[in-house]
């Protein structure tokens, strides 16, 4: 089994999230994602909404069958995305993970605590997001795992890490941002 990991504030879930999730199924494979709810994000300055409410809307925003809304990370007790894929390979040794991201995200992959040992755990699929794609590819990430980019996403999950794949998709601009900004998330 190849499950797609997608960890994030979810603060608010939004169609960028669904459409993300769905090209990353259809282009790697995968036969589940499972959307890692986080308690918090050391890298913003503001605490996100509380996690019932976030995982509610997630639940609300992606109904695919295929894909799992979690609080898994408040439930092991993890914080840092190592911690929590050493817990998961741990748990589930029979199982190949793969860590989604937004290209936004590889911008600033170099901020997270021990991203290189990230890189080094599981495969990484860095998946287009608007106005990000030269900053990511060009990133201080990208840079010290290009020889390890490869093609294509499909069969990702089965490959050995290191192993990244930017995949070039159609774009959805909604942004969690953006829905806090126009007032249209009020937890």
């Amino acid at each position: 089994m190849v499950i797609g990991l997608l960890g994030g504030s979810f603060d608010p879930a939004h169609e960028g999230h669904v459409h993300l999730t769905r090209e990353a199924i259809k282009r790697m494979g995968l036969d589940r994602v499972w959307w890692l709810v986080t308690p918090g994000n050391p890298l913003k300055a503001r605490q996100p909404a509380p996690m019932a409410d976030r995982v509610a809307r997630a639940k609300r925003i992606m109904t695919d069958p295929s894909v799992v809304i979690t609080d898994l990370e408040q439930r092991l007790g993890t914080r840092a995305t190592i911690d929590t894929l050493t817990a998961l390979q741990a748990i589930y040794p029979g199982v190949h993970f793969v860590w989604l991201m937004g290209a936004d995200n590889l911008v600033q992959f170099h901020k997270w605590g021990r991203w290189r040992d990230i890189l080094r755990a599981v495969p990484v699929a860095v998946l287009a997001r608007p106005g990000a794609g030269i900053a990511a590819r060009t990133s201080v990430a990208a840079r010290a795992f290009r020889v390890h980019r490869v093609a294509r996403g499909e069969g990702l999950g089965n490959k050995r890490p290191p192993a990244w794949v930017f995949v070039n998709m159609p774009m959805n601009t909604a942004s969690s941002s953006a829905i806090r900004a126009s007032g249209d998330w009020k937890a």
